[in-house]
């Protein structure tokens, strides 16, 4: 781990590459977005975003340009190639089985979750804020792997910790009434409040799948000043990404 990237600890396939950026990589961005923001609707300049994008394909060797998605807090899957085309995809996770694919996830605070195939044939990738982890989008993007679930392994990034994230009703009820179980990812604050925990709650939807090695977690995005944090910086936050490929065997 250093400044600029983090690469998941995890025991991935050797065709299996993944890294995260921080605001502090080798980037043009300038304030409030720090160096290196990725989000093309943050409001950041489009040139400076688009600078950095090229200069995270040289600095990680990347085989393609990522194939970036059009997030909106939902369910859909898209599964992609290497090749881009001009259009991102409205999406919310990524799947591929094709070496060269690069997918990728931008976030600040939301929950990136990265998967692959404990033999290398698939990568998978989900943003997985509480609407869209609560909604299923962990499950859908496991389903698109085709595979068995418990031959796959997940790594759980960065986002917001518990401590950080305060809650309303809305989202406390959102995982109350679905089927897989919550139990410690609240704790209560204030009347109708409590402090939420991302991460447990993708764990416990990841085993309630059928995954079992799982690995990451421990970031808090807001506390620690590497990442981009909507709570803490409001509309004006840039974005992160979280990225997995697949390389040549």
């Amino acid at each position: 781990m250093n400044d600029a990237w983090i690469f998941p600890d995890w025991p991935a396939p050797r065709t299996v590459h993944a890294a995260v950026t921080t605001r502090d990589g080798p980037g043009i961005s300038q304030p409030p977005f720090g160096r290196f923001n990725l989000g093309l609707r943050s409001g950041d300049d489009a040139q400076a975003v688009c600078g950095n994008r090229s200069t995270l394909r040289q600095s990680l060797g990347l085989p393609a340009e990522p194939r970036w998605l059009r997030q909106v807090h939902g369910t859909v899957v898209a599964e992609l190639g290497p090749l881009p085309t001009s259009e991102e995809p409205e999406a919310d996770a990524a799947v591929s089985r094709l070496p060269g694919t690069v997918l990728a996830i931008l976030t600040a605070d939301c929950l990136p979750v990265l998967l692959c195939a404990g033999d290398g044939s698939a990568i998978g990738a989900a943003h997985a804020g509480w609407r869209g982890l609560a909604a299923g989008v962990l499950e859908e993007t496991i389903e698109q792997m085709q595979c068995h679930a418990a031959d796959l392994m997940a790594w759980i990034g960065p986002c917001i910790g518990a401590a950080s994230y305060e809650v309303g009703e809305d989202v406390y009820k959102a995982f109350h009434h679905s089927k897989t179980a919550v139990e410690g990812a609240f704790v209560a604050t204030r009347p109708g409040h409590w402090f939420c925990d991302l991460a447990l709650l993708a764990r416990q939807r990841l085993e309630a799948a059928g995954v079992t090695r799982i690995y990451g977690g421990g970031f808090d995005t807001r506390s620690d000043a590497r990442f981009y944090s909507y709570r803490r910086e409001g509309a004006r936050s840039g974005r992160f990404a979280s990225l997995i490929w697949l390389a040549e065997g």
